[in-house]
């Protein structure tokens, strides 16, 4: 079997890039547009109306040409000035990056931070508000995705916007696979992108920006523009009448359009239930092979992500490359802190599937017995299978 080795994969399981969509990659194969033709400006806002739709916002999202880590430091260098005083909720390691960002743009940064297998308390950041009424922005990850785990970001939402100051949302890779939208948690720039849930590749961000936070961004002298990491140059580009600041992706677009079409079309609801009865499959048979999830309890555990962790004796690393060699099957390991202590299994897009979570079991038990870590692998079919059947 080692000819599987660096062989392509059969099925992709991981927490980021996702497998795309076959439709998704038949619109990345549409005509290249030029971008001031009228036919690509007439539907680059077409794109844009889909997304505000889909984001449930009340006025136009902003598209940013790149990766949503572009959206993320972007919101950070646009919005923080050097007199405000940041509030980072670090649950996990892109939660803790997030810090690293703001700290660039103001030294008055305060943190909570709570152990990586748990979630951010809302009465911990309501004594915080309390104790420090000087704090003016707040910045959450929703699902940090190293660990697979889901903070409330409504509730967090309600009192930060309760106290007056602007909330910044990692949402890269909840958006679409649960219920949750920019103005359901009060976000004044919420980020997320079409690379995770809505199964298409990476290379754009999609940004959701209150008209508060407009305003503070356009009156910060020290915010990019004429830049790669400019937000206010993009606040008019969605308009068929207006220029773009620079060349957008053409093909990124063509394929975000047929995302949003395939999104909008099954209905919310039911993407974000195949993707949450894909992770109870999954957590159901990780459990009744003798496993566990690394989130500290199922609630904080999220739909779109498994972190399974790591037994003692088990080379992370070596299960990983048990899983595709072996399976053709390819998952992803943790991130800084957890690289090495979990492993993580995306349902995301085109694999919130329940027939992904049986393939992710057998691959990820099968590995583990070749590792000598003796499992039931049937017992945790037969519990996923359960949870399906359930569901019917």
């Amino acid at each position: 079997m080692r000819y599987l080795e660096h062989a392509e994969p059969v099925i992709t399981l991981t927490a980021g890039p996702v497998n795309a969509y076959p439709d998704v990659l038949r619109g990345l194969g549409r005509t290249v547009l030029y971008d001031y033709d009228p036919a690509f400006q007439l539907f680059y806002e077409g794109v844009v109306d889909k997304a505000q739709k889909a984001m449930q916002l009340s006025n136009k999202p902003v598209i940013l040409h790149g990766e949503p880590v572009l959206g993320l430091e972007a919101a950070a260098a646009s919005l923080i000035t050097p007199d405000d005083v940041v509030l980072n909720l670090a649950s996990g390691v892109y939660g803790k990056g997030f810090g690293y960002w703001a700290k660039r743009y103001s030294t008055h940064l305060l943190e909570i931070e709570v152990p990586y297998n748990e979630a951010i308390d809302p009465q911990a950041v309501a004594e915080m508000l309390k104790a420090h009424p000087e704090i003016t922005i707040v910045s959450v990850c929703h699902h940090d995705t190293p660990s697979g785990t889901i903070n409330p970001i409504d509730a967090i939402g309600a009192l930060v916007s309760a106290h007056g100051a602007y909330l910044i949302v990692d949402a890269v890779s909840s958006f679409g696979g649960m219920k949750t939208h920019p103005q359901d948690c009060k976000a004044d720039i919420y980020v997320t992108g079409p690379n995770k849930c809505l199964g298409a590749p990476p290379g754009l961000t999609m940004m959701g920006v209150s008209e508060r936070a407009w305003g503070k961004m356009k009156a910060n002298e020290a915010a990019p523009r004429a830049s790669m990491l400019s937000i206010v140059d993009w606040e008019h580009a969605w308009s068929k009448d207006q220029q773009f600041p620079f060349t957008p992706s053409v093909a990124e677009m063509n394929g975000l359009d047929v995302a949003l079409d395939l999104y909008l079309n099954e209905g919310a609801e039911a993407v974000w239930a195949r993707h949450a009865l894909t992770a109870r499959a999954m957590r159901a048979g990780v459990a009744a092979m003798g496993l566990s999830i690394w989130a500290a309890s199922d609630t904080i555990a999220s739909p779109t992500t498994t972190a399974v962790r790591t037994p003692a004796g088990i080379d992370e690393k070596a299960l990983r490359q048990a899983a595709r060699v072996r399976y053709g099957v390819v998952f992803s390991s943790g991130r800084g802190e957890t690289l090495g202590k979990l492993t993580r299994i995306g349902h995301m897009g085109p694999t919130a599937q329940p027939i992904y979570a049986i393939a992710a079991l057998t691959a990820l038990g099968g590995a583990m017995n070749a590792l000598g870590q003796k499992l039931a692998v049937g017992k945790g079919i037969d519990a996923a299978l359960a949870v399906i059947d359930a569901d019917d």
